[in-house]
């Protein structure tokens, strides 16, 4: 098992270069950005746009949506608990060299419930959307959202990997279940889901609400910053 020993190591190495990266300011960042509530003015547009596009269908596809992001994360807890690797903060070969803020979270790590929850609603509505633009600002909040783990000391890079190809998987998974459904009960509502795609302007607004929330997070962290308020 020498090679799974290089791994090990290889991942030690890589967190501490990623998490060696912090000061106060950020620390503030990635507290708002690991928070879920941060995103919610980014969830609702995209939510916004499910009931805009496919109108009658809103309810199976949220359904499927909401199903697919419960599936990851449960059998991600249940990873967590079968193989018991332990977070880098209460790892012993490495706990004293962690840069942790905000909380130390539960003992086991592997694999990010985050990263496989961000990573199964990427995949899912990219599939849905069919947008590039779209699928490109979705990848890029839900590798921000995946890295605030790595930078507060909760995952290792490897955990992260891990539920972003277990997310991928799922979404997948649930979206192909959507299809089946869609095609054996629905198929003559309109309008059909797989015939139904993102526009460019609705891509823009999503790109432009992701901005401006990670702009009102910059702006707040180094506010509540200045006045020493975190």
């Amino acid at each position: 098992m020498d090679w799974l020993s290089k791994l090990v190591e290889i991942d030690h190495q890589f967190f501490l270069f990623l998490n060696g990266f912090h000061n106060d300011f950020w620390d503030t960042v990635m507290f708002f950005v690991t928070r879920k509530e941060t995103w919610l003015p980014f969830f609702a547009v995209l939510l916004c746009y499910i009931i805009k596009n496919y109108k009658n269908k809103t309810v199976i596809i949220l359904l499927f949506l909401a199903l697919a992001i419960l599936a990851g994360d449960q059998v991600s807890v249940l990873i967590k608990e079968s193989v018991q690797r332990l977070r880098p903060v209460h790892d012993p070969v490495i706990q004293d060299l962690v840069h942790n803020y905000y909380r130390k979270g539960g003992l086991y790590g592997f694999l990010s419930s985050h990263a496989t929850n961000a990573f199964a609603l990427l995949t899912f509505s990219a599939y849905l959307f069919r947008n590039r633009y779209y699928t490109y600002t979705l990848l890029l909040w839900a590798l921000l959202f995946s890295y605030s783990r790595i930078y507060l000391g909760v995952h290792y890079p490897f955990d992260i990997l891990g539920g972003m190809v277990l997310g991928y998987v799922v979404g997948n998974v649930f979206y192909r279940v959507l299809m089946f459904v869609e095609n054996l009960f629905f198929i003559t509502r309109q309008p059909t889901i797989a015939s139904t795609t993102l526009s460019k302007q609705h891509a823009a607004t999503i790109f432009l609400v992701f901005i401006v929330t990670f702009a009102v997070v910059l702006i707040s962290s180094r506010n509540l910053y200045a006045f020493n308020i975190l």
